[in-house]
């Protein structure tokens, strides 16, 4: 319970967001970084997401359900846009949007080719900052595009810094902050600094636009409008929306001030006339093509932006300044009271994190904490995609084919998204992915436990879960299986705001409960085939890490009874009981689910390791270790991969304290029953008492006589552990890979530390030897739940072979460390996330500047994937909060 008495402005600003007195969060961050290439902008026959709409389609095409930009804002409802363009006089095109590969291009799939990063954040978006590294040459893009193509999947991406464009420093950064005067008075500070050692031009073009919602309809709705207005020593743009009001945006100086619609230019695209001269691509054509008619001479138009073009001599910083408000600004815009105001944001921002992030921690680790922290709040989206609309087309576009009807998600047709989402990475995965957002949600929880729950409720309304009670998974196959990780989200929330606010929302775990049953319920008929509390999940969010694509039919015909999808129902059984006994505290109903919940995990606990009372077990006695099992033509043997599946029955794990239970009489008479009626159940239900203290209980997949020879593979470095956290794959199968012949081919698992050469899932996410921080973390929080029982009767070495024995809560305080240290500056002053790459090792410019990747390299913990999936890989934020440093 928390005892702090002080209450921060930003704390008193989310209680006002929450209890709807001022809409301190009507604008954010929620921009996409990448609306082209996305599923629900693709309009082809057969679902070729990246050909469809390709990069260089998106400086002409209007976007039909959202925008994307470069450190840009947009109100909730991404109505009203504001980004950052720029040209460096250099350019081939005005750079409006980050640049990356699309899927067919990257020899790692797709990927994002600039430098930006987060820097801070508070959760109402009252102060947030944002870098952008922009070069002064001209920016490569044949040249990432060719070298990238050239390369196999063995090869590393070739990046940006390796273009040789920042060399000599030659580039600009590049500052976006925005401090809220008010809920609808948006200042804004665009920080311009020359880092190299020659005077270089620049032009800021500030971008102000509506999201077309106008031109998919017939009739034709109500079209929103920007004019230029008259302002006093500063240019104006004034904004009409039928919904949002009439907007102003005050521009500093004098600016020119340019005009165009937000609609496509089908001349370019189409080979058609434009039925309006000034289109999507005008701005650009005007400032890069030098075409003075290309923007409207009224001043009218629904894009705008104002042109400020300078020459800034090395290591000159301009700043430029605006302001979005929805009402004049008396006195002018930018008084004194404008850098007042922002200084004074910036400091309640400090002190609203100093909250949040220990004391203890160094310098160093609180700057990886906060802009952890950043990266999350800046990863906020607004995500729309109207699924039965999307598969029948718009009545003023095209007849969709008939073949689209019974193409990608059109089983999700009651599915309708228009909200703030959290994304993995608004470039690389600019969708939602369900189980990504439960982990991103444990971080969120520190700094705004409102927006947490709210984000677990959203993905159970009915207008997100399917009728039959599945989670949607993500755009790309809303019927995909993710790890059933949502339960275990929602409790973690419930305690972690237990903990900052002193009460729990028993509403809150009451609601998803409710809604958890139904997609409990999903699980158990539609993937235990044959009733045996085994189950066959798919890939679950592991892509490559088996020998088959799981969610493919097998080479082999038959089906794999899967190690992790069991242990993941074992854990999602565990977790709503859990839910049950917390919510049995007042309300006894709930006691008897929570029998339902106990026994059905005895019976998944039982069944791994004795598959259905036939004596195949997931459980392989000999080497020790978990293993799926491949069935087909009437046989059944084990699949001897030594990856993360044969770990993740160490999740299924969760003590009964006798505090709790002995309250509720009905419960413990029939736990007491099951167990002594039962006894071929009785190793999965462990008992310790102690006088006076009552009877606690351990329910475990993985019992006392199997978790020290499993711990014995986890924590040998030659195996699973890495000086940075748990391989996803053993480094034993890099000496001796995993073969299997069939029909002629050869199906193989190597150990592989870094990119994936496997192309099963398009080959850019690779589970076969990378450390993965979300799953890390919860085997750091089931070695905390199982030392909670054993204390000190139960230690391990660490590393395996060194002698040395350690409790497991020290364990997990090691892994923790680990994990931590990817990040961190070590002694030697480097950050293992950077690897080789110099420049953000040394360079003052770059060495503070964070990136939290996908995953890492399992031997020297280089990031690798998607550089700012801040999302999950953003729970080292709660590992610093909870473990520290050392």
């Amino acid at each position: 319970m928390s005892t702090r008495k002080t209450v921060t402005r930003e704390e008193l600003r989310l209680q006002e967001a929450q209890s709807r007195t001022a809409h301190w969060k009507r604008w954010g961050p929620y921009l996409a970084e990448r609306q082209w290439g996305t599923v629900r902008e693709d309009y082809s026959p057969h679902g070729a997401v990246w050909d469809s709409f390709p990069h260089d389609h998106a400086r002409s095409r209007a976007y039909r359900w959202g925008e994307d930009g470069i450190a840009g804002i947009t109100d909730n409802h991404g109505r009203l846009c504001l980004a950052l363009a720029l040209w460096n006089g250099r350019d081939p095109i005005l750079k409006e949007r980050l640049f990356g590969l699309a899927g067919s291009e990257g020899n790692h799939g797709e990927d994002v080719k600039e430098y930006y990063f987060y820097l801070d954040s508070t959760p109402t978006h009252s102060y947030m900052k944002y870098l952008y590294k922009y070069p002064q040459a001209a920016f490569p893009y044949d040249a990432l595009v060719a070298e990238n193509r050239r390369r196999d999947r063995r090869a590393p991406e070739f990046e940006l810094i390796d273009t040789g464009v920042f060399d000599a420093d030659r580039y600009f950064d590049v500052v976006v902050e925005y401090a809220k005067a008010s809920p609808d008075d948006v200042l804004v500070r665009i920080t311009a600094t020359n880092r190299g050692p020659d005077a270089a031009e620049l032009h800021l073009l500030p971008t102000l636009w509506y999201r077309n919602t106008w031109s998919w309809d017939v009739p034709e709705p109500e079209k929103p409008t920007l004019r230029a207005g008259a302002g006093g020593g500063h240019a104006l743009i004034e904004g009409e929306h039928a919904s949002l009001g009439v907007r102003w945006l005050y521009c500093d100086g004098a600016p020119e001030l340019l005009f165009t619609e937000n609609e496509t230019n089908v001349q370019r695209l189409y080979a058609r006339q434009n039925p309006k001269p000034w289109v999507k691509d005008s701005i650009n054509d005007y400032v890069v093509g030098g075409k003075t008619d290309a923007v409207n001479p009224d001043r009218v138009g629904t894009k705008a932006a104002a042109l400020y073009r300078t020459r800034i001599e090395p290591g000159q910083s301009v700043a430029t300044r605006l302001r979005l408000s929805n009402s004049p600004i008396p006195g002018g815009p930018f008084g004194r009271e404008f850098d007042v105001l922002f200084a004074q944001r910036a400091r309640e921002a400090d002190e609203f994190y100093e909250t949040i992030v220990p004391r203890k921690l160094s310098d160093d680790a609180r700057n990886v904490m906060r802009q952890a922290f950043a990266g999350l709040l800046w990863s906020k989206q607004f995500y729309h995609y109207d699924v039965g609309r999307w598969l029948q087309g718009d009545p003023t576009g095209p007849a969709m084919p008939a073949e689209r009807m019974n193409g990608r998600n059109h089983e999700w047709r009651h599915l309708y998204n228009e909200d703030i989402i959290s994304m993995p990475d608004k470039w690389e995965y600019p969708w939602y992915a369900a189980w990504d957002l439960a982990f991103h949600t444990i971080p969120l929880a520190l700094v705004d436990p409102d927006f947490a729950k709210a984000q677990l409720v959203l993905f159970l309304r009915e207008w997100y879960m399917h009728p039959n009670g599945q989670i949607p998974a993500y755009e790309w196959s809303f019927g995909d299986v993710n790890p059933p990780v949502h339960a275990w989200a929602a409790l973690r929330v419930y305690r972690i705001e237990r903990r900052l606010r002193g009460k729990g929302d028993r509403e809150f775990l009451e609601k998803v409960f409710h809604k958890l049953l139904l997609n409990f319920t999903w699980w158990v008929n539609r993937k235990d085939t044959e009733g045996k509390n085994v189950f066959q999940g798919g890939f679950l969010g592991l892509d490559n890490i088996g020998v088959f694509d799981r969610s493919a039919p097998l080479p082999t015909g038959g089906r794999i009874e899967q190690s992790d999808a069991t242990s993941w129902m074992g854990m999602y059984c565990l977790n709503m009981l859990a839910i049950a006994l917390e919510l049995a505290r007042q309300d006894p109903a709930y006691e008897d689910v929570a029998s339902k919940f106990f026994e059905h995990f005895v019976y998944i606990a039982h069944a791994v390791h004795d598959l259905g009372d036939q004596g195949i077990n997931l459980w392989d006695e000999t080497d020790g270790f978990y293993y799926d099992v491949l069935h087909g033509n009437g046989t059944a043997h084990s699949i001897k991969v030594r990856s993360m599946v044969g770990l993740i029955p160490l999740f299924a794990v969760e003590t009964l304290e006798p505090e709790v239970i002995d309250r509720l009489a009905g419960f413990k008479r029939r736990m007491q029953w099951f167990i002594d009626n039962h006894p071929e159940f009785r190793d999965h239900v462990e008992a310790s008492t102690k006088p006076g203290a009552g009877t606690r209980r351990l329910l475990a997949i993985v019992g006392r006589a199997q978790l020290p020879r499993v711990l014995r593979f986890m924590l040998d470095e030659s195996e699973f552990l890495s000086p940075y956290g748990v391989r996803a794959v053993s480094r034993y199968h890099q000496d001796h890979p995993y073969v299997l012949h069939l029909n002629g081919l050869e199906h193989r698992v190597d150990y592989e530390p870094a990119e994936s050469s496997s192309d099963l899932f398009g080959g850019n996410s690779n589970w076969r030897g990378p450390v993965w921080l979300p799953v890390n973390y919860l085997l750091i929080e089931s070695l905390q739940k199982f030392h909670h029982f054993y204390r000190d009767t139960l230690k391990a070495e660490l590393p395996t072979g060194s002698g040395t024995m350690l409790d497991l809560w020290q364990i997990a305080t090691e892994l923790s460390r680990r994990l931590t240290r990817i990040f961190l500056r070590g002694a030697d002053g480097r950050r293992a996330v950077y690897g080789g790459t110099e420049k953000f090792q040394r360079d003052p410019h770059w060495r503070d500047l964070v990136l939290f990747y996908e995953y890492f390299h399992g031997d020297n913990g280089a990031g690798i994937g998607a550089g700012h999936q801040t999302g999950w890989t953003g729970i080292v934020a709660k590992l610093l909060q909870q473990s520290g440093e050392r």
